[in-house]
């Protein structure tokens, strides 16, 4: 039975006021590991000084890079099935646990635990936004990152400073590291980070900890938690089948996985066969499990959302659901106030709603490096979709975002950049004068189906009369064994493009099968060199990079200038994250 949302927002808010340990007072990066050192009560031992890592760095790195040198050691180049054992693995983790003394910590934390195959990242933005909001001192951990690790773990909205990142990096590093033997070896690269953002939640001595589940749910590092506050499942579908099964159910299963006994649940309209299994696990483990539905509209009180997409109304219910449950289990929520009706959410809500804010998720960014000029523009539409669902989404998130008939909402939701507002400011009378061209550049892992992805794409697109003039598809950038901006790989014209040459083969073929629609994106002008592609075919190009690709762009905006190009970067979330550190350098 969904849960009628006013019933769950209701209340008056008073947390316990939150004092700032005396240690970060003054936060100085000469100082961080000696003021460390000086209050070990915190961490219950003593920090090593920066001198004491115990390897060997070179001396040319930079403290930051060398942590960032060190957590790269810890990827593991073996793929995620096959010889891994994952309850195995998942089982060690409580070893590492009492390694870094964080038993009771984890138990003593007030934990929103949150799972899903979609939307998980919105929902616990959303979440903690609104906790945020209503005055309570927050730590939010997610994955991936988009640029920086340290996205990853958020402080009050913010990502951890350097300093701190540092201090409780090595702290865990080195004492993981003089505890663990070849019997029990150093934890794998997600297991650390979760480890690690355990600890940075509990010394921070946050109110309230909101994690994501990184992959499934049963076996991921974050289910350590035994007694989170609250779970949410965000909508479920089709995504790493190789790990979590090739079914719905046997996928719900999984992410059911985080369940606790008698701890409440929440979760979204699923398809039956998710719902059946998402309701059979909640029954066996007495787990009271209640299904929200999209959040009303009206009930923002004329606000909009932060996050974009039609989508979003089903995450932000999630988390107002979410929010409501951890306000009421931890007791700053009276039982009969949730019982109270009115005709919007309370306000601290609505704020965390309308300002919640994801790097990477239905994201509008202008490409520096062209809009300095008022007779040119590039704009990249930047969603990090790989899932058929969430392609769908993408799909009619972009094709309203470029129809943007309210020209003064497009541009206020577009990257908050001070550069963003200057070219707004000087393309806000060009824009009616100009031709717009929809290009895709697209790449997906070659784990996911892009006979899936990439007609979803094409055919919501299409559905809303958008077309695109050039599919663009590019390797990889980033190395994944490496994190830190070193990740990025040199320029390679012999870099292996057998499978970007496929996904260009799924979009020809598709559009052979779409040949006689009518496009007014086929018929425009558009002076197009592809010199520099590795593969160039009528309707798309394979480049044998991404630095490649986006010069090829900003050279054909330069020779167009009567054109706007609408870039929509999408099939994977690391690829928009590498487009991120292109265009903002």
């Amino acid at each position: 039975m969904a849960v009628p949302l006013l019933r769950l927002c209701s209340f008056s808010l008073s947390p316990t006021p939150y004092t700032t340990p005396s240690i970060f007072h003054s936060f100085n990066p000469t100082t961080t590991f000696l003021r460390f050192k000086l209050h070990s009560t915190l961490f219950h031992s003593t920090i090593p000084m920066s001198q004491d890592k115990g390897s060997t760095k070179s001396s040319s790195m930079t403290p930051y890079e060398e942590a960032l040198e060190a957590l790269s050691s810890l990827i593991t180049r073996r793929t995620r099935v096959g010889d891994v054992n994952l309850e195995e693995r998942f089982n060690v983790l409580f070893e590492y646990v009492k390694m870094l003394d964080l038993e009771e910590a984890i138990s003593n934390m007030k934990i929103i635990h949150v799972a899903g195959t979609k939307g998980k990242g919105s929902t616990c933005t959303f979440t903690e936004s609104i906790l945020r909001n209503c005055g309570f001192r927050t730590g939010l951990f997610t994955s991936p990152h988009l640029i920086d690790i340290r996205e990853r773990f958020r402080l009050d909205g913010l990502e951890i400073s350097e300093e701190k990142f540092l201090a409780y990096f090595w702290w865990c590093y080195d004492r993981l590291k003089e505890k663990t033997d070849d019997k029990v070896p150093m934890p794998p690269f997600f297991h650390f980070l979760a480890l690690l953002a355990f600890k940075i939640f509990s010394a921070e001595q946050v109110d309230v900890s909101i994690m994501e589940v990184g992959l499934g749910g049963k076996y991921d590092a974050t289910n350590v938690v035994q007694a989170p506050v609250v779970c949410g499942i965000t909508s479920l579908g089709y995504d790493h089948m190789e790990i979590l099964g090739n079914t719905l159910g046997e996928i719900a299963g999984e992410k059911a996985g985080i369940f606790k006994h008698r701890i409440p649940a929440f979760t979204v309209p699923q398809p039956d066969e998710a719902m059946h299994v998402l309701k059979e696990k909640a029954s066996r483990l007495n787990v009271p499990l209640q299904v929200v539905n999209p959040v009303d509209a009206r009930l923002l009180d004329g606000s909009t959302l932060g996050l974009e997409g039609e989508h979003q109304y089903t995450n932000a219910a999630l988390a107002v659901a979410l929010c409501s449950m951890w306000l009421k289990m931890s007791g700053h929520l009276q039982d009969t106030n949730l019982e109270q009706t009115q005709h919007t959410l309370p306000e601290p809500f609505i704020k965390g709603l309308a300002t919640a804010s994801l790097q990477g998720r239905a994201q509008i960014v202008p490409d520096q490096h062209v809009n300095n000029e008022a007779s040119n523009e590039l704009v990249f539409f930047l969603d990090g979709a790989h899932s058929p669902e969430s392609m769908e989404a993408c799909a009619r998130w972009f094709t309203l975002a470029i129809k943007g008939q309210d020209q003064t909402s497009f541009h206020q939701k577009m990257d908050n950049s001070k550069f963003s507002t200057e070219m707004v400011k000087m393309n806000i009378g060009e824009r009616d004068h100009k031709k717009s061209t929809q290009i895709l550049l697209f790449n997906c892992m070659s784990v996911r189906d892009p006979q899936l992805l990439l007609p979803q794409l094409m055919k919501t697109c299409a559905d809303h009369g958008v077309y695109f003039r050039k599919a663009l598809f590019v390797p990889a950038l980033s190395m994944y064994h490496k994190v830190g901006s070193h990740a990025l790989t040199p320029t390679d014209t012999n870099i292996n493009l057998s499978w970007q040459l496929t996904l260009q083969r799924v979009w020809e073929s598709l559009m052979q099968g779409n040949k006689g629609k009518s496009t007014d994106a086929a018929s425009e002008e558009l002076k197009d060199d592809m010199g520099m592609s590795a593969n160039n075919f009528e309707h798309s190009a394979v480049f044998p990079s991404l630095p490649v690709a986006i010069k090829w762009l900003r050279d054909r905006v330069q020779q167009n200038q009567s054109t706007r190009f609408q870039v929509l970067v999408t099939g994977s979330i690391h690829l928009v994250g590498d487009v991120l550190k292109l265009i903002k350098k």
